[in-house]
């Protein structure tokens, strides 16, 4: 149940705008958020085998955060794009680049952008210019969580794949696809 939570927390966070009382000018790391209430992407979800869709909206905004369906919470400020605990994308946008996020008195999740300006696929089509950070997060001695998300401009999340790596192991735990999506300012995409 807690990597359940982790999961849907790491997907559902990433789905908002940012605040422009935050930031008036826009960054590259809002480039790759252009949310609004309204917006929706659908993902086909794979969970431990339970295959399902999820459809995330921007449903709200409240104290500087834009608020979706599922409870999540985003911003942007100075950095970049983040929810109340993580930083989810940061500036710079350049490969290599990397920031540690404290969650709690016993997580800490190491970011790294692995990937900048290549392309990525979904079920909802063919993107250019993606992002690709992977999270790292120590669970004990022997095992860590691994959280590979990718964003594309003028779109956001296009996949996220959660692995839980052991003894040198990486085993599959969910993944999320895009499936469809309507963000204002760009056509509703559906395959």
């Amino acid at each position: 149940m807690k990597l359940r939570s982790l999961c849907l927390t790491l997907l559902l966070t990433g789905c908002a705008a940012p605040s422009s009382a935050v930031r008036s000018a826009a960054t590259a790391a809002e480039e790759y958020y252009p949310l609004a209430v309204g917006n929706h992407w659908t993902y086909s979800v794979n969970f431990l085998g339970d295959r399902r869709e999820r459809r995330v909206e921007i449903i709200g905004h409240r104290d500087g955060y834009y608020l979706d369906n599922e409870g999540g919470q985003l911003t942007v400020d100075g950095l970049g794009v983040r929810d109340q605990k993580r930083y989810l994308l940061r500036e710079p946008i350049r490969s290599g680049a990397s920031w540690t996020n404290v969650v709690s008195a016993s997580s800490v999740e190491h970011y790294q952008i692995t990937e900048v300006g290549q392309a990525c696929r979904a079920p909802a089509g063919t993107f250019e210019n993606c992002v690709r950070v992977q999270s790292r997060n120590r669970m004990d001695e022997q095992r860590t969580l691994v959280n590979d998300l990718t964003f594309a401009p003028s779109v956001g999340i296009v996949r996220l794949e959660l692995s839980l790596e052991s003894n040198g192991k990486r085993v599959p735990q969910s993944s999320f696809e895009l499936k469809e999506f309507a963000v204002k300012g760009a056509p509703a995409r559906v395959p």
